[in-house]
């Protein structure tokens, strides 16, 4: 598939791939609507609407900003959608994790784990389960000229309802971080 052609034809700019997934990529983009975007574009028979709609309340309700925001969805085609969110700037929390020569003050660290327990809590007490914690699903952004960097949950492609009826009998995730 020629993601970029895909982009293009749905009126966005395509600049330069973000990372690859197990059900799609992500793309850098700009939108007239919102500027610059992450694009998720994945296959739409691997994608759960359900578990989508869930998260989808999650971001509505949420009054926190633990979480990538998702702008807009589109469902469109046979094969392929969409998904426009906001783009965060800074990378993924590997950019901390893959350099550990290079300090950074307790201080620091101890406010992006607080975000990101506060969001995992969010997620909880939402009846959801990210299933997929990573250092690549937590991505950072720093707003143009605050000199603040925030951590954001994203990635809810393995997310699901909680359900206490059932015993979950399947794994999933990533197999190096279960």
């Amino acid at each position: 598939m020629d993601y970029e052609h895909f982009l293009r034809s749905n009126m966005l700019v395509p600049i330069h791939p973000l990372g690859k997934g197990a059900y799609g990529c992500v793309y850098l983009a700009y939108s007239l609507d919102y500027g610059l975007v992450a694009v998720k574009i994945f296959l739409k028979d691997k994608f759960d609407k359900k578990e989508y709609d869930a998260s989808f309340e999650l971001y509505r309700k949420r009054k926190e900003n633990f979480f990538t925001t998702i702008l807009k969805s589109y469902y469109e085609g046979d094969l392929y959608s969409f998904i426009i969110m906001e783009y965060s700037n800074m990378n993924t929390l590997n950019i901390i994790a893959k350099q550990p020569h290079i300090p950074l003050p307790s201080y620091v660290l101890r406010a992006l784990m607080n975000q990101i327990l506060a969001g995992i809590k969010t997620f909880h007490d939402s009846g959801l389960i990210h299933r997929d914690i990573k250092c690549d699903n937590i991505l950072l952004h720093s707003p143009h000229g605050s000199g603040l960097v925030y951590s954001k949950i994203s990635d809810f492609g393995f997310a699901k309802l909680e359900d206490l009826t059932h015993e979950q009998t399947y794994r999933a995730g990533t197999i190096p971080y279960m």
